[in-house]
């Protein structure tokens, strides 16, 4: 059984951070069409916890069960509230203090919420560098809800469209093994340094 591990950051309840979440969640298990667990991951009630692990070091009860159950996936949606055209403190912090390696090859489906389009670009200027750098294997397609999106159909037409396509693409990479992603990943990293002789002379 494959293991969907859902992080959101929504700071309200309810939230449309965490709607966005379960509709990416429930559009990715039909996309595997296979069991599947969801195991979700709220932020919110594990704030103050966060604040304590930046200041001691360690986590302990419901932080250390959250970041254990991340680091176990074998795929993470994580979605997040903008705030100041990036995504929040509280969801950088919880990735901040996940063992270094937990994402490795892991694939990430990456989503963001808020009150207007103009902050689509999240996406890419903010929450793909930030997975990239943990080295986890992002979906092409990332989805972006705006308070529009959720009203005259919106959840039914164009933003159900994007999480159907994304939840399909991170479907296909959790079908393959972790381990194939991992090595992928390494032979592409490999190519892109080029042969050996030629970084010993500098070309």
């Amino acid at each position: 059984m494959r293991t969907v591990a859902v992080v959101t950051a929504g700071l309200s309840d309810p939230s449309s951070t965490r709607l966005l979440a379960d509709l990416l969640s429930t559009a990715t298990v039909a996309a595997l069409g296979q069991d599947a667990r969801v195991e979700v991951v709220e932020l919110r009630p594990l704030a103050h916890a966060l604040t304590d692990h930046l200041l001691t070091g360690f986590a302990t009860g419901d932080l250390a069960a959250a970041l254990q159950t991340v680091t176990d996936a074998d795929a993470v949606i994580a979605v997040t509230p903008v705030f100041s055209a990036s995504y929040s403190g509280l969801f950088k912090t919880f990735f901040d203090v996940l063992e270094t390696g937990a994402l490795d090859g892991t694939p990430v489906l990456v989503a963001a919420t808020a009150g207007t389009a103009r902050h689509s670009l999240v996406l890419e200027h903010a929450l793909r560098p930030l997975f990239s750098y943990l080295h986890a294997v992002v979906v092409p397609t990332g989805v972006f809800a705006a308070s529009a999106d959720w009203g005259a159909g919106g959840a039914g037409g164009e933003l159900r469209r994007r999480i159907d396509r994304a939840a399909g693409e991170l479907a296909a990479l959790v079908a393959g093994s972790r381990q194939t992603v991992r090595l992928d990943q390494f032979d592409r990293d490999l190519a892109a340094m080029g042969d050996f002789e030629s970084l010993l002379n500098g070309q």
